[in-house]
């Protein structure tokens, strides 16, 4: 699914009214849409009071009030501005509204079961003030639960942020056509509450007009890719995986990338390191080869067998020489790789040098950095004021490469610009060595073949739901185990 900026749901507005869909028309199916979800989810408010905002969101809200009214709510609506100031279809709706309308600052917030924020959408790109910063304020302080319109008054639709110091805190919110970047990025999700998306008539065809980048990360995003097992396959055909092995004090990262990788499908994965961390390595795994090297002519000399589809390396990796002349060769020997914790330590503040060692080997890769070490390799390159969508965006076309940025609202990027949010991820996924999980997800991925883009997407999707799976409790070392029942559900889907 598209996820929608408020720049081009604009544009999605104006193509469905010029393909014949008049606004009144999408604002009553807007209107009704905030109706329904206020009589379902808050089935017992009997006193509701609507805060219309003087633009169409307002508008929104008049049709909302009025079909509430009609179910025998008592409504009142307490507008922002003067009623005569109303225009076009928002103007046209708010006629229809028969019952009380008072001043915005004079809405009793005491006498209300449920407040609709119909105030600012979306599109709003500036900070509250005045009477309507009073009024979110009062809202957040009645105790009332507030139903959102399109978005918390306040909070960006683009990066989910606050654009102030005053912003509604939602109990739920209902939204139009698609979700917004902002109702999946932290904290706009949070802010508000569960989020009903409703069809309001625009044709599928004024969606794909305004050309959005932005999706959000579930299965249909990159089904079509994901490698299935071909049963006249065998384990290098489904791909091989090389992992680099941290000192015999630090194996446990790459064991964890190796597992998952495997469990990924991978046809084959192998560890590779010296004889002690080996040895280690040796105690704890049975399907996982070992292959000794202590120098990097064995590593790249490994990597050159046809049959290794893809690479891993950083997790536990180190940042001493050894570690930095195995890297420089893993990049001399091209393929498809999966780059993370220490890497972005060796390159820390030169992502450009990445890149150029990324372009230079032919080698096609995916980061998975989290915010902290996304702040490390990217340094200033970056506008840290960015949304985190924008960031990921500009740290892929920096460095040519697929760019996750981990959290609990997972951003993935491509250099092309495209760009998937993931919002399935649980609480308890902040656990040690996640991210070295979700490295060998993404190795496996790539060593079966996958696009780099939708490999990554699928590995976090992945990734989530394996946590999902196992629930509260969950450390790094139960999650290898857990990628068969999420590839269940995937394959449940399909």
């Amino acid at each position: 699914m598209e996820l929608l900026t408020p720049a081009e749901m604009a544009k999605v507005d104006a193509a469905a009214i010029a393909a014949g869909v008049s606004g009144e028309r999408l604002m009553e199916a807007a209107g009704a849409a905030v109706s329904e979800t206020a009589g379902r989810r808050f089935r017992e408010a009997r006193r509701v009071l609507v805060l219309a905002g003087p633009g169409n969101n307002g508008g929104d809200g008049f049709v909302a009030a009025r079909l509430l009214s009609e179910t025998g709510k008592d409504v009142v609506v307490a507008l922002m501005g003067d009623p005569g100031a109303l225009r076009g279809d928002a103007a046209q709706v708010a006629e229809r509204w028969v019952g009380a309308t008072v001043p915005l600052q004079e809405a009793r917030f005491d006498e209300a079961d449920l407040v609709v924020d119909a105030l600012f959408g979306a599109g709003l790109s500036r900070p509250l003030e005045g009477r309507a910063a009073a009024a979110v304020l009062a809202a957040n302080g009645s105790g009332a639960p507030i139903l959102a319109v399109d978005m918390p008054s306040g909070v960006d639709g683009t990066s989910g942020r606050p654009l102030g110091e005053v912003f509604a805190k939602a109990s739920a919110t209902v939204t139009f056509v698609r979700l917004k970047p902002g109702h999946v990025l932290l904290p706009g999700r949070a802010l508000c509450g569960p989020v009903d998306l409703a069809d309001i008539g625009a044709p599928e065809a004024a969606v794909v007009s305004a050309g959005a980048r932005a999706f959000l990360n579930r299965p249909s995003l990159w089904r079509a890719s994901f490698p299935a097992p071909a049963i006249v396959g065998h384990k290098y055909s489904r791909g091989h995986v090389a992992v680099w092995s941290g000192p015999a004090l630090a194996t446990g990262a790459s064991r964890l990338c190796a597992l998952s990788a495997l469990r990924a499908g991978a046809g084959a994965v192998t560890l590779l390191g010296p004889r002690p961390a080996l040895d280690i390595h040796a105690t704890h795994l049975t399907a996982v080869m070992l292959r000794e090297t202590d120098g990097r002519a064995g590593w790249s000399g490994f990597l050159a067998d046809r049959r290794v589809t893809a690479w891993a390396f950083g997790p536990a990796a180190g940042t001493d020489v050894r570690a930095r002349d195995a890297l420089d060769e893993a990049f001399a020997s091209g393929g498809r790789a999966a780059l993370d914790a220490d890497v972005f330590s060796i390159f820390a503040n030169r992502p450009e040098e990445l890149g150029a060692a990324l372009e230079d080997g032919g080698v096609e890769a995916v980061l998975t950095p989290h915010e902290g070490e996304f702040a490390r390799l990217m340094g200033a390159r970056v506008d840290a004021s960015a949304s985190k969508l924008e960031r990921a965006r500009a740290a892929a076309a920096l460095v040519g490469a697929t760019v996750v940025v981990k959290g609990p609202d997972t951003v993935v990027a491509a250099p092309d610009g495209r760009v998937s949010v993931a919002d399935n991820a649980p609480a308890y996924l902040a656990t040690a060595g996640a991210g070295d999980v979700l490295s060998g997800l993404v190795a496996g991925l790539l060593a079966q073949g996958m696009p780099a883009f939708e490999a990554a997407s699928a590995a976090v999707w992945l990734h989530g739901e394996a946590a999902r799976a196992f629930g509260p409790g969950l450390i790094a070392d139960d999650m290898p185990g857990f990628i068969p029942a999420a590839l269940r559900l995937f394959y449940a889907e399909t």
